[in-house]
């Protein structure tokens, strides 16, 4: 065969392929992987011919235009992968797009929900007060204890209404994202009797880029994901770790999160008030892991006080502390939650401040104080439309009595009870029943009870 043949011969097949080939290049996934199988079909058909040529003593010439086709068919595999990125960029921008807008390379999400409250309560040991926040959702240090029971108290609410505002820039193979986040909760203003108005807070505000968080989120050491399903603000608020607070926090590909996050110092005083010294210098040190349905999570921060705060010079504390929760699955659809903490020194950080980091002893100095607390909630799914969660905490500490008095918090404990339906996609209607019961050091107790209907659109 000819030299001209021979030429003929392989243009002539390797064009056939490669125009069918690239005739199956349109955008979907299925058309990709189609003009994969013709490359692949044309690599196979190349080396059988060359295997005939080589038989049939081929040329240099010959050579030279096989190693051709093959850098042909390899440019052209090259195009149809990075076609195919190309398309699955755009499908990710158009799924966006159903949740957001672009403003310019900046795609906007908005999120959240609207939230009605109406809950009917009573406290065993004094009144909470009208309007107040404690009447909102359950802060466990303020459950009232040695005074008169209260009657059944009735309020509507729909101050939990939550606003998400969140923003992804593209930057390379890395995305810039923003995250601002606003609802009513604890904030001035309003009243029950005309308007009921209450002005918007900041409850999160953070940057992330290359794994790294900027801005005020919930704390490295809490596990929000362990949370349980609950129609009060927590739900299980004595035994769960809830803080938010500014910090810089880098999360590795491994699970491991490290962060340094906002200094605060509460302190104790012999009549068992709350001292916040301001004088913090080092950042509270946490580090975590993260598995499917375990995090462990550590602390270790520098508790301060100085001349300035009770005039017998300054001193330094070191707290510290474990924090163990997951979400396990349990069957098909339910799942059991948990968190379990123990320190000391970490006052802040469990159930809203029940009790203080430290108490000061007459000469100035710092006592850590230890504490243990934990939950479990179990969740089980009746239907598409109906579920439940029966969970219980409880919290514990270990005030110095003959520093801080007796009337600091000794223990917690709450439970509750839900059902909640959803007749329709991101409509919940709920309704809940707990009880919650403190205890002094002194041993002096008081309880709560509250029977709550929720009604939550999220969008």
């Amino acid at each position: 065969m000819s030299n001209i043949a021979k030429r003929t011969m392989w243009r002539a097949a390797f064009a056939a392929s490669l125009l069918g080939a690239s005739a199956l290049v349109p955008a979907t996934a299925m058309a990709r992987e189609s003009v994969e199988d013709r490359l692949d079909r044309l690599e196979a058909m190349i080396v059988a011919m060359q295997q005939r040529m080589d038989a049939a003593q081929p040329t240099p010439a010959d050579a030279q235009i096989a190693q051709e086709m093959r850098a042909a068919v390899a440019e052209t595999r090259a195009v149809a992968q990075q076609q195919g990125a190309i398309e699955q960029r755009v499908a990710k921008m158009e799924a966006n797009d159903t949740k957001g807008f672009r403003v310019g390379g900046t795609q906007v999400t908005l999120g959240g929900y609207v939230k009605l409250d109406a809950s009917t309560m009573r406290t065993s040991g004094g009144q909470l007060g009208s309007n107040a926040i404690t009447r909102d959702f359950l802060i466990p240090s303020t459950i009232p204890i040695g005074g008169t029971a209260s009657g059944w108290d009735t309020d509507y609410n729909a101050r939990q209404t939550r606003v998400i505002v969140k923003t992804e820039t593209p930057l390379g193979d890395k995305t810039l994202g923003g995250h601002l986040e606003l609802d009513f909760m604890v904030t001035d203003g309003g009243d029950e009797r005309v308007s009921n108005s209450y002005s918007p807070r900041m409850r999160q505000a953070f940057i992330t880029y290359d794994g790294w968080t900027f801005g005020q989120a919930w704390t490295t050491f809490q596990n929000v994901g362990a949370l349980p399903d609950s129609l009060d603000f927590v739900g299980t608020m004595p035994g769960t770790v809830f803080v938010r607070q500014p910090m810089v926090r880098k999360t590795f590909a491994n699970g491991f999160s490290l962060a340094l996050e906002q200094p605060e110092t509460t302190v104790t005083t012999a009549t068992g008030g709350r001292v916040l010294p301001g004088d913090d210098a080092l950042p509270d040190i946490v580090v975590r892991y993260d598995s499917k349905i375990l995090s462990v999570a550590g602390i270790v921060r520098q508790l301060k006080v100085t001349n300035d705060d009770f005039g017998m010079g300054s001193d330094s504390a070191i707290g510290y502390g474990v924090s163990v929760s997951g979400k396990v699955p349990i069957g098909e659809k339910d799942d059991f939650r948990f968190m379990a903490t123990a320190g000391q020194g970490l006052g802040r950080y469990l159930g809203a401040n029940i009790v203080n980091d430290a108490a000061v002893t007459a000469t100035g100095k710092l006592d850590a104080i230890r504490t243990y607390s934990g939950f479990g909630a179990f969740r089980h799914v009746w239907s598409p439309k109906l579920r439940s969660t029966l969970a219980g905490s409880y919290f514990k500490a270990d005030n110095p009595t003959t520093l801080t008095g007796f009337s600091p918090t000794d223990t917690v404990w709450n439970a509750f009870a839900n059902i909640i339906y959803s007749p329709v996609p991101k409509l919940d209607l709920g309704v809940e029943y707990s009880y919650a019961e403190r205890e002094n050091e002194a041993g002096a107790s008081g309880n709560m009870q509250k029977v709550q209907f929720s009604a939550k659109y999220s969008f």
